[in-house]
């Protein structure tokens, strides 16, 4: 295939990144499990996968007729990603503000950290854990501390009652339960 026909930036592709935007003026709060977990993945793209590809980009260089390389062109394509994504890291981690939710073990009061069941007016009991921006997983109850289930429970008690707007109007949430990680 002719190279006019290949789509490939040379710019700064980290436009193309959707990440949640930290609110401006708060720090980007993470629990000790997130930052350790993002600093994992960095190190391991910076240690093991990229020399990796550029060994193989460098291989593939050699073979010869690079527009019509497979390897080169799927390694350089994988390069970029790499590097954006250990940008992406970096800049959030620089920017990260590590919360140890232990410090509320006991507490009845909602904080970043808490693991929360609540009830809805409907009965529908959910629990949820809420932790920073870059550590949400919706699908295994974790929200984002800027979410607004997250933000109507902050600082509520064992027993309150919260007024949530939704798209479908106002409902009231019971906290049912309220509970932090022990101490290490």
């Amino acid at each position: 295939m002719n190279k006019a026909f290949v789509k490939e930036s040379d710019g700064d592709d980290d436009d193309d990144i959707v990440a949640p935007e930290i609110p401006v003026g708060t720090k980007n709060y993470m629990t000790p499990a997130g930052y350790s977990g993002m600093k994992e993945e960095l190190l391991r793209l910076i240690d093991t996968e990229r020399p990796e590809v550029v060994r193989i980009v460098s291989w593939a260089a050699s073979n010869g007729d690079r527009s019509e390389n497979g390897d080169y062109i799927y390694g350089k394509r994988r390069l970029r990603e790499i590097d954006r994504r250990i940008r992406f890291l970096t800049k959030r981690l620089d920017l990260a503000e590590v919360v140890e939710p232990s410090v509320h073990y006991g507490s009845d009061q909602i904080f970043f950290g808490a693991t929360v069941t609540y009830e809805n007016q409907n009965g529908q009991a959910h629990t949820i854990t809420i932790v920073g921006i870059d550590e949400l997983d919706p699908l295994h109850g974790k929200i984002s501390w800027i979410a607004p289930v997250a933000k109507a429970l902050t600082k509520a008690r064992e027993g309150d009652e919260v007024s949530l707007q939704t798209p479908a109007g106002k409902d009231v949430l019971t906290i049912l339960e309220v509970t932090y990680p022990a101490p290490k």
